[in-house]
């Protein structure tokens, strides 16, 4: 990679040797500006305001706008003789703990590589302290004609710097959260979180531009001639006022659904999400319950237990059945001592003390 700073890094009395190569790159798709008539490209040229004529970039020189639109001439003589200590020189000024940052300075990112075989010792030195230390290191250098703030930690083997923007070029969030109080129930932090859980964590690796691609596509078709048809935009509800709660839980679906988890054999299911609902108090002597006369009663019909043996009246409970017994299935006995009941009649009947027994 080509370096775009030759420089040293300072730290205490150690000075390394360095060059800054670019971290990242730009893959933007740019455009042209046309002439719709006739496809001829349009160009900017610079022109004096007062002689209307256009200049070459020799001619071009800095100035300062005063407040009174004065313009003050500053030259790179001018900006040379000023005592910037960092021109050639990033120096470290503290070490810090890395969550005392803030992203929000975060700005260009560079990698530094040791210029040299006698900067390997102390760039790797740096590197292993660094690493050690789980800290970052604050430090100021000068790019471009201006002195910059920045961060150097460690990526792998390699230190790598991030620009970082002054403290007093971030500005304070006033009037950016939402105005009034806004209260949050539990039930929806429970289906937020279920939310979270459900899209899990990503390989950062595996993410893409999927604009920059469809642009590709769209040059590549119109180059070659072909139709370009339109594709279908979803409509992602902004601006709408929506349940809340619904929208979570379709979300939450809709997420187990991209991951696989909704058919059969998944860990989880269209139907597993939990809706959240009040809970319907019963009456607390209410019990739900059913007669297993049904199940119990048997399929060939025989003779029920006799109840002579109890020495005081008892009271035979209503029984319901849906099986009528055959007649002459019962003996004469068990006839006697208890009370049959068929499917067409419900009538309780009162079992009184075999007479027998009294007589004796």
């Amino acid at each position: 990679m080509r370096s775009i700073w030759n420089g040293a890094i300072s730290f205490g009395l150690v000075s390394i040797p360095i060059k800054l190569v670019n971290a990242t790159e730009n893959h933007s798709i740019h455009f042209r500006q046309i002439h719709l008539a006739d496809g001829g490209r349009i160009r900017y040229r610079k022109v004096c305001e007062l002689d209307e004529e256009e200049v070459s970039g020799g001619e071009i020189g800095k100035a300062y706008e005063d407040a009174d639109g004065t313009m003050i001439p500053i030259t790179d003589e001018d900006l040379a003789q000023l005592p910037l200590p960092t021109a050639k020189t990033i120096e470290i000024v503290a070490f810090v703990p890395a969550d005392e940052i803030d992203p929000l300075q975060m700005d260009a990112a560079y990698y530094l590589s040791a210029n040299g075989v006698p900067a390997a010792k102390p760039y790797t030195l740096l590197r292993e302290a660094l690493k050690r230390s789980n800290k970052v290191a604050v430090a100021k250098y000068a790019l471009r004609g201006r002195e910059r703030l920045g961060m150097l930690r460690v990526v792998d083997d390699v230190i790598a710097m991030h620009g970082l923007l002054w403290p007093d070029e971030i500005r304070a969030p006033e009037g950016v959260a939402p105005d009034g109080d806004v209260t949050v129930r539990d039930a929806e932090l429970d289906l937020a979180d279920a939310l979270m859980d459900t899209l899990g964590e990503v390989d950062m690796d595996s993410l893409h531009d999927d604009y920059r691609e469809a642009v590709e596509e769209l040059i590549a078709a119109k180059a070659s001639g072909e139709e370009v048809q339109p594709s279908e935009s979803k409509d992602s509800g902004g601006g709408k006022v929506i349940d809340l709660i619904a929208a979570l839980e379709s979300s939450v679906r809709a997420a187990k659904k991209s991951r696989g988890e909704g058919e059969e054999g998944e860990a989880g299911s269209e139907g597993d999400i939990a809706d959240v609902h009040p809970i319907k108090k019963t009456p607390s002597g209410r019990t739900a319950k059913k007669t297993t006369q049904q199940k119990s009663t048997p399929k060939s019909t025989g003779t029920k237990k006799s109840t002579a043996s109890t020495p005081k009246k008892t009271t035979q409970k209503k029984t319901t059945s849906k099986s009528t017994s055959s007649k002459g299935s019962s003996s004469a006995n068990s006839a006697k001592k208890q009370t049959s009941s068929t499917g067409r009649s419900s009538t309780k009947k009162k079992t009184a003390a075999p007479r027998k027994r009294a007589s004796a």
